[in-house]
């Protein structure tokens, strides 16, 4: 890991990922998480503030950047639940089958390089009734965006630590073996088209 993944890529996706808009996404999904729960991405905590801890038992944070989780500081400092950290990729989980009541992922299937491998494994954690939340951006529905997204996307991916902009989140929902139960997509205020659509909502292994 170079000098730029390191140290400067972690605070940039820090501050881009914190931005009002994103942050309201987050303050929507966050809360909905209850038992034990799997964060996939969890990278410098930005979720942290807004977990129920009247709802949550634990929380285990699944991350490749121990650089990016160093970062989390007083976010996990605070809690009223225990945090665990796992710094492996999205595609590995070392966690039991049917072990876990929530699975939480936002703004992470968007960089995972295998997500449909994940979502197999998140829903191999995922206990009896238990739900995957998430809340991703990926492929707009107007074929003007679409086509800028598919030019800016090779250059896009390269700066921003493997972040695709034109990944369909419902269709590789699917792929991955989850049943959408709630779907909302809305383009986020304030942002770019080519990088604003979003998708938010809850899935259970079909």
């Amino acid at each position: 890991m170079g000098f730029y993944d390191k140290h400067i890529l972690p605070r940039f996706i820090n501050c881009a990922c914190g931005t009002k808009p994103i942050m309201k996404q987050r303050e929507k999904v966050v809360p909905l998480a209850t038992g034990t729960v799997l964060e996939i991405g969890i990278g410098t905590g930005l979720n942290l503030p807004y977990y129920d801890g009247g709802r949550v038992e634990r929380l285990i944070g699944l991350d490749p950047s121990e650089a990016s989780w160093k970062l989390a500081g007083e976010r996990a400092a605070h809690l009223d639940f225990d945090v665990e950290f796992i710094g492996l990729s999205g595609e590995h989980i070392p966690l039991a089958d049917a072990s876990v009541d929530t699975v939480l992922v936002t703004y992470a299937l968007c960089t995972i390089p295998d997500p449909i491998t994940a979502l197999h494994g998140m829903a191999r954690v995922l206990r009896p009734g238990g739900s995957l939340i998430f809340c991703e951006h990926g492929k707009a529905p107007d074929g003007g965006v679409c086509k800028w997204q598919d030019r800016i996307n090779p250059l896009w991916r390269r700066l921003f630590g493997g972040c695709n902009l034109n990944r369909d989140i419902p269709q590789l929902l699917d792929a991955g073996g989850f049943e959408v139960i709630d779907l909302e997509k809305i383009y986020l205020p304030g942002t770019p088209k080519f990088a604003g659509y979003n998708f938010w909502g809850s899935a259970r292994p079909g």
